[in-house]
């Protein structure tokens, strides 16, 4: 018989099952997540003259080099709405997309040493990411918002706020999720075919440019607009800029695609995840 000092606390078993994702030992693990999150908070500007202040000048130099090329020289639609607003309407959601799934596509890739020394849910790793690039967006997002509020007192520009503005921490969740998903789907990839990180920079700026980040929906052609249409990254760009600049185009329908898509996504990436987080030490 085992007396109460022989019985251990937590015992690791090899999952025989892929849909046993074990999310209650995720929560259990829930303070380990806050000491990752605080970890890529402090290393991203650790040992820098400006710190934090590149939040705010990366994404000044790319609305002004896009308003400079695609506005003055292609003359691009904005939807009549001034240009630096509707490009940081986009670049401001697909900023935070984009640094989640570049980051958690290379979850085990870049936590090799630490995944083989400690025990802990390897979810943990990708989820703090996401978390913790919410300090970088919640910066760039009050740089839009003083600019929403600088056009709409000082100049006669047609923005204003609409019901979507609602829908803004679900949109926020949902692009969370579905970098998540991709990410860990391409990072679980990556163990056994590390060519593949090759394409994750090429992948992102590709998938930018057929998302509405830099041009509205309205301003592409009918023979093209199914294509983006079935891009889940699109409903929930144009909800945002629709809730915060008055224009877009979107249909609740549409955001429910997004939404659907995302928890398929979600649930194949975190399934492929566990699968190869048992054996991913003999191939990383």
């Amino acid at each position: 018989m085992i007396s109460e000092e022989e019985k251990w606390s937590l015992v690791i078993e090899p999952r025989e099952k892929w849909w046993n994702l074990r999310l209650n030992e995720i929560w259990s693990y829930r303070e380990l997540v806050f000491i990752f999150v605080r970890r890529d908070i402090v290393a991203v500007y650790k040992q820098t003259i400006l710190g934090p202040l590149w939040f705010f000048l990366a994404p000044i130099f790319t609305v002004i080099a896009y308003n400079f090329v695609f506005g003055s020289i292609a003359g691009m639609s904005t939807d009549g709405i001034p240009g630096p607003v509707f490009y940081l309407s986009g670049t401001t959601l697909w900023g935070y997309f984009s640094t989640c799934f570049t980051a958690t596509s290379n979850t085990f890739t870049d936590n090799a040493a630490i995944f083989g020394k400690v025990y802990f849910p390897r979810m943990i790793a990708p989820i703090a990411t996401v978390v913790s690039t919410l300090f970088k967006f919640g910066v760039q997002l009050l740089m839009f918002f003083f600019l929403i509020a600088y056009y709409m007192i000082f100049t006669d520009a047609n923005i204003h706020i609409t019901n979507w503005a609602w829908m803004f921490p679900v949109l926020v969740i949902m692009m969370g999720g579905l970098a998540l998903g991709v990410g860990i789907i391409l990072s679980a990839m990556t163990t056994k075919y590390r060519d593949l990180k090759n394409f994750i920079g090429f992948g992102v700026t590709l998938l930018m440019y057929v998302s509405p980040v830099i041009y509205p929906v309205s301003a592409v052609p009918d023979a093209y607009k199914w294509f983006i249409k079935y891009n889940p990254i699109s409903p929930i760009i144009e909800a945002f800029r629709l809730g915060f600049t008055g224009v877009g185009t979107v249909s609740p329908i549409d955001l429910a695609y997004s939404g659907a898509f995302i928890v398929v996504i979600l649930a194949i990436g975190m399934a492929l995840f566990h699968r190869v987080e048992r054996t991913f030490m003999d191939t990383v």
